[in-house]
């Protein structure tokens, strides 16, 4: 998805220049139509509703909704990677839905600031949702201003997946906790015909690994500096960059994994042609179980002088929060009784239960039908965490940091080149 600036000015003229030029050519857009006036009508736009991990449980959550509240209809608006823009459009048009499900990220950092979407902290203290969510997830969420962007609830957990079978048929005894170890292993694996690391180096599943790894030397208010400015040049985050190519040439990915997407490398490690993987839990919840029953999730191993102590993971609460528009301020009501319910605990565990979801709303469920996803929720202290960067990054910057991870993941490129091409993605 192709970004620009969210000032209230960037979000006039992309908005206007894309009704003009593409609207009839989204197959989204229907949101302009589809924002109804009628009161009675609760217009909710989302990701959920097709293949997306989760969508089968929340058209089952709608259908509950819907028995449960027979006066009010509710108006279900898919789109996938393109939401975000589809739904600025129709807000210029002040057709907008009444309610966006989508994550903090990119474009969505500024809707709030702009007017696209509306603080809803004073909502979730008079509905009584506050002690319902993780207090991690209102932190992140919060902008700094203090306004509360969205109802936090899909959450993840990122740990690194590590295929037991492969690495013991390799001869590798052990999972990786250094980067040497790691080093060792790639090369058994390879002298075994496996891939080692499978990875998107394409794509944002390569952003975050190398984000990752470049955080082995750098603390987290180091790292929230480095995303934010675009400045690499510390220490750390030159140490970082480093220990990335080093890990790279010898030959730790997949090979070419520039090219490769999210998809290329799910496929690789269910077909068990690659032995390790960073994966989301959505991801985990998807590997077959005839591989699931003989993986292990840990951390990223770490190298000499690393400031952590443990090999570490990802952790995120912003996937998928309930947005509120201006629209939906006019419908608070039926908003009120949807995100009630949404937040009720059976609601909540099913997404669990039946989904494999991790949640930013608190939870007795557990996901025992996904074994690699309730392992990750268990990992607890056994890993360390390194930040994600996604809500520090400008939107500007997002798809040249995409170019900047291919650039990073091509072997042979020099670690002064990848911190270039890092740097060179925020101007």
């Amino acid at each position: 998805m192709r970004s620009s600036p969210l000032t209230r000015r960037g979000l006039l003229a992309a908005g206007c220049g894309l009704a003009a030029t593409t609207l009839p050519a989204l197959s989204g857009c229907s949101a302009l139509a589809a924002a109804e006036d009628d009161p009675d009508t609760l217009v909710v736009h989302s990701q959920l509703g097709t293949t997306a991990p989760g969508s089968a449980t929340y058209l089952r959550a709608l259908d509950r909704f819907r028995e449960e509240n027979p006066g009010l209809k509710v108006k279900n608006l898919v789109n996938g990677d393109d939401l975000a823009q589809v739904y600025e459009t129709a807000r210029l048009a002040r057709k907008e839905p009444d309610v966006v499900m989508v994550n903090l990220y990119d474009k969505t950092l500024a809707w709030t600031d702009v007017g696209a979407t509306v603080d809803v902290k004073d909502y979730l203290d008079d509905w009584g949702l506050r002690e319902r969510v993780m207090p991690q997830a209102l932190a992140a969420w919060t902008d700094g201003k203090g306004r509360l962007r969205a109802f936090p609830y899909f959450a993840t957990n990122w740990p690194v997946a590590y295929n037991r079978a492969l690495l013991d048929r390799a001869g590798v005894a052990e999972i990786p906790t250094t980067g040497d170890e790691l080093i060792r292993a790639a090369r058994k694996l390879r002298a075994k015909g496996t891939a080692p690391v499978t990875v998107g180096g394409n794509d944002w599943t390569g952003q975050k690994l190398l984000a990752q790894i470049i955080q082995t030397f750098l603390t987290e208010d180091e790292a929230r500096h480095a995303y934010a400015t675009g400045d690499f040049g510390a220490r750390g985050a030159r140490q970082g960059i480093d220990y990335f190519v080093e890990l790279r040439d010898s030959g730790v990915f997949t090979d070419k994994p520039q090219g490769l997407t999210s998809d290329s490398m799910m496929t690789q490690f269910n077909t068990q042609s690659a032995a390790i993987e960073s994966a989301m839990s959505s991801a985990l919840a998807e590997v077959p179980e005839r591989v699931a029953r003989h993986t292990d999730v840990g951390g990223w191993p770490l190298a000499d002088g690393a400031v952590h102590d443990k090999p570490t993971i990802l952790r995120s609460y912003t996937l998928i929060g309930f947005w509120i528009s201006p629209n939906g301020t006019k419908k608070i009501d039926a908003v009120e009784k949807f995100l009630r319910f949404m937040y009720r605990a059976d609601t909540v565990s099913a997404f669990i239960t039946e989904s494999g979801r991790d949640m930013a709303v608190r939870s007795d469920a557990l996901s025992t039908d996904f074994p690699l996803v309730a392992a990750a929720q268990r990992l607890g202290s056994d890993v360390g965490q390194v930040l994600l960067p996604d809500v520090y990054v400008p939107p500007t910057a997002n798809q040249p940091l995409i170019t900047a991870t291919s650039t990073s993941f091509t072997r042979g490129v020099s670690a002064a080149r990848v911190r270039a091409a890092l740097e060179a993605a925020y101007r």
